[in-house]
């Protein structure tokens, strides 16, 4: 575990930026952006502005944890809002260093954890507020981490954002089909994911690609409830009724 605290000195911030780099977050730490050419403009607080509203101004009292934090852009916006404690987590040890000189020179405390999503449950802990932004379709089981995180440390509400593509409808999906049913899976707006044998935009990360229908029905399977979108890609929502099969039921602390 790292501890990003506040008051370290900065010495020759632009070269520490440098060394750390590539940077994906376009983070302005002291004046200096730290990607300031980033092919999707400035990124992700584009993203941000989307969603700032929807969420408490104040957060005093809360617990927040930003699964697959990258620089931290999210998990600083979060103690910027006053959150008792933001713990974010990932898997890449550079956007750890990223996110705690990010912390460093901000003065904002974030407890970082090398981890990944399929590991949550060592934190033992629940979160009011779990962000889950731009991870899904990295990952080669993201259902398994949707199961892990409403069992093991969303205690309220998810914010989950993932990229997507074809048909935006949803379809009418019936409860159960005969065997020999063939026409759902041709139907518009039916739930689909696409598979990622190699790569998607040169990422060999991006494992797999979600329409919108698909992306709805797993946040449902998992146990959380859509409470409301912004944009086309980003879903708030709150802990439901988990289905029924006891392997997903909430594991107790």
């Amino acid at each position: 575990m790292l501890e990003a605290t506040a008051g370290t000195p900065v010495p020759a911030l632009r070269e520490r930026i440098e060394a750390l780099g590539p940077w994906f977050h376009n983070l302005e730490l002291a004046g200096i952006e730290t990607a300031p050419d980033h092919f999707l403009g400035n990124y992700p607080a584009f993203k941000w502005r989307l969603i700032a509203d929807a969420l408490p101004e104040d957060l005093t009292g809360w617990t927040v944890l930003d699964i697959g934090c990258n620089a931290g852009f999210y998990a600083l916006e979060m103690k910027r809002r006053g959150a008792d404690k933001v713990v974010a987590i990932d898997s890449d040890e550079r956007y750890l260093r990223q996110a705690a000189l990010a912390a460093e020179v901000t003065g904002l405390s974030l407890e970082l954890h090398d981890m990944s999503v399929y590991d949550v449950a060592c934190l033992r802990q629940r979160f009011d507020l779990v962000l889950f932004m731009g991870v899904l379709y990295h990952l080669r089981h993201p259902l398994l981490a949707l199961d892990l995180i409403r069992a093991h440390v969303a205690n309220d509400m998810l914010v989950c954002q993932s990229l997507q593509r074809g048909c935006a409808s949803v379809a009418d999906i019936a409860d159960d089909y005969p065997f020999d049913e063939t026409a759902i899976f041709d139907k518009p707006g039916a739930p689909r994911m696409q598979f990622v044998e190699r790569r998607f935009a040169g990422d060999p990360t991006n494992w797999w690609v979600p329409n919108r229908s698909c992306i709805e029905a797993m946040l449902r399977s998992a146990g959380f409830r859509i409470e409301y979108c912004r944009g086309p890609d980003v879903y708030f929502c709150r802990c439901d009724t988990c289905p029924d099969d006891p392997a997903l039921s909430p594991a107790p602390l």
